[in-house]
């Protein structure tokens, strides 16, 4: 009689190394070859095939032929088209899902990436600007931190050092290390190994040990007598002011508040960023250079865009988007109807919402509707209910959606938000809400719903908050021929305004609401643009030596998270939520850096300290 074996032992032995490859893939870094790539996934469906059907079992290697030839440089333009009739029949005609999805990925890689495929079979390569081994954090920091230079420093116990390399590129080291959505950990090669480098987290015990108004900023560059005016003393706008300070220009911020900050100030809730430990940066940021500042001034109220122009030798606009958006609906102007960001900056500025023991309803699922979300609950509410259409709407961290949930805040998704129900006084009493079903995804992966059969219902509330987005307030400054569209500036990639000379613009009001290390990124990219716009070629010298680059054994390692105070405690109050590493916390995480701009992928282009 024939034995039966278990097979378990050999599918987990399996799983264990999927494991591993997911990892891989989560890692894979920029900058590298797409038709590689897309070969690589299509060898994947190839090893699943069962065999049984002829399209999945010789069509996918027929193809896997054809990629091949192309990346060897054997390949004519004819050859495109028979991939593309041999994808169509193996999708149209295979027996499963594994020869249809591999045909697809293929036919969707010849429409996305046709030039690169004309590259390779026309001269052999990849196009040469697209495609470069770089280094996965450095690449996927919007500012482009020196972020292995920084965690040597740390290790080394260099703490001050740490804050110069972020400065070279960033001078808000605080509150990025508090606040930033560390988009550099996405690709961290570390995933190859175990987890990545908790970045934020290090960046955080390097400024918890050596405050930024504390660390010296270097010497700035001998006056040139050229004046720059900086619209919006937010993150984009000090930032330009911090390098063009340092290249020696006088620069005037035009502040619309009493202090600076912008929507690290007025729309982070303190306690995510303590308003005490972003001055920090500030501090550091206006004694670098020639910077003054015009507080509680607005630009259409008390100076004319006009007359900026003529008095200064080039203008930036950085003024963020800091007005909520309402819905357009009847009754989106009741009372105790507010969106998200206004009523954030209203805490900001000491005039809550009184909601003690108060129903809310918040409609959204952002990084804004997170924090007013967890602010309410910290002004009393008696329920917080955060409703949204689509799983995919939940667009904040999952570190913040996580931290709300332990907080007492409730989740709902599919439910499509239909109107607003006021009381005999105007005030909100209750909002409706239509069901919803899954339906199938759009073109770019996104999941799209459709109305479930199941009625529509009435949802009672005292306060509904509107997560819904912000705008920026650019009716001034479109009234004296800035160029808008749909409210946001019209700039190029250099900042510079479309068709107005020495005008310059980024950050949320050129791109729409994003995160403050892009409007960072764009305050750098512009003051050295306006640097060259004024004849000069200015670099900043900070003088930092890196510690050398030692190998590392790749021994997996556990990474160390940024630990958080109890939540049933943090939600009494506005006091900061996050502890911080311990010495031996923070010495284990950055001894787990691989130090990828000496290891795997070549030394960092251009060097460091420019």
């Amino acid at each position: 009689m024939k034995k039966l074996a278990r097979k378990g032992n050999m599918n987990e032995r399996i799983d264990v190394v999927l494991r591993k490859f997911r990892s891989r893939m989560t890692s894979y870094p920029p900058g590298m070859c797409p038709l590689n790539l897309y070969r690589s996934l299509l060898q994947i469906s190839m090893n699943q095939s069962c065999g049984k059907c002829v399209p999945c079992r010789d069509g996918l290697a027929e193809v896997d032929y054809y990629l091949k030839c192309i990346l060897n440089g054997d390949a004519d333009m004819d050859i495109l088209e028979k991939m593309e009739k041999k994808c169509r029949m193996i999708a149209s005609a295979s027996d499963c899902a594994v020869g249809t999805v591999g045909a697809n990925l293929i036919l969707d890689s010849l429409t996305e990436f046709a030039d690169e495929y004309e590259s390779h079979i026309k001269n052999g390569r990849c196009i040469e600007e697209n495609v470069s081994q770089t280094i996965p954090c450095v690449t996927l920091c919007p500012a482009h931190v020196d972020v292995p230079g920084y965690i040597a420093m740390i290790k080394e116990g260099d703490y001050e050092g740490a804050v110069k390399v972020i400065r070279n590129k960033n001078p808000f080291p605080t509150a990025c290390a508090m606040v930033c959505e560390h988009p550099c950990e996405n690709k961290c090669r570390r995933t190859l190994v175990d987890a990545p480098i908790n970045i934020r987290g290090l960046k955080k015990y390097a400024v918890d040990q050596a405050a930024a108004d504390k660390v010296s900023t270097p010497k700035p560059n001998v006056k040139t007598g050229k004046r720059i005016a900086i619209v919006g003393g937010g993150p984009s706008g000090m930032t330009a002011a911090y390098f063009l300070g340092l290249m020696g220009h006088e620069v005037v911020i035009y502040e619309e508040h009493e202090k600076l900050g912008g929507m690290l100030r007025y729309g982070i809730p303190e306690y995510r960023l303590p308003k005490a430990r972003l001055d920090e940066d500030i501090n550091a940021i206006l004694a670098s250079g020639d910077i003054k500042v015009e507080y509680n001034t607005k630009i259409g109220r008390d100076i004319t865009f006009t007359e900026l122009r003529e008095k200064f030798d080039a203008v930036y606009i950085g003024i963020g988007a800091q007005l909520g958006n309402r819905m357009p609906m009847e009754n989106a102007d009741a009372k105790n109807v507010i969106p998200a960001a206004d009523f954030l900056q209203n805490v900001a500025n000491g005039k809550p919402l009184d909601l003690k023991d108060k129903r809310v309803v918040l409609i959204g699922g952002g990084n804004v509707a997170m924090d007013a979300a967890r602010t309410a609950m910290r002004l009393g509410a008696s329920t917080i209910h955060v409703f949204t259409r689509k799983r995919d709407d939940y667009t904040a961290l999952e570190s913040e959606i996580e931290s709300a949930m332990q907080e007492g805040i409730r989740f709902r998704t599919l439910l499509s938000f239909l109107n607003i129900e006021v009381d005999d006084e105007g005030a909100v009493n209750a909002v409706w809400l239509q069901p919803e079903i899954i339906a199938e995804y759009d073109q770019y992966g996104m999941m799209t719903t459709e109305h479930s059969s199941n009625y529509p219902y009435r949802f009672p509330c005292d306060v509904l908050i509107l997560g819904v987005g912000q705008r920026s307030d650019v009716a001034s400054l479109t009234e004296e021929g800035v160029p808008t569209e749909r409210g946001r500036i019209l700039a190029d990639v250099t900042c510079m305004v479309k068709d107005m000379d020495g005008v310059f613009s980024g950050g949320d009001c050129v791109t729409g609401p994003s995160t403050a290390i892009n409007a960072i990124a764009a305050g750098q990219v512009a003051a050295f643009n306006i640097d060259e716009y004024l004849g000069y070629h200015h670099k900043v010298e900070y003088g930092i030596t890196v510690p050398p680059a030692y190998p590392n054994p790749c021994v997996p390692t556990g990474r160390a998270e940024i630990e958080e105070k109890d939540p049933f405690e943090r939600r009494k109050n506005f006091d900061h939520v996050e502890l911080s590493m311990t010495y031996e916390e923070a010495m284990r995480e950055a001894g787990r850096c691989l130090r990828c701009d000496h290891h795997g992928c070549g030394v960092m282009e251009g060097g460091r300290g420019e």
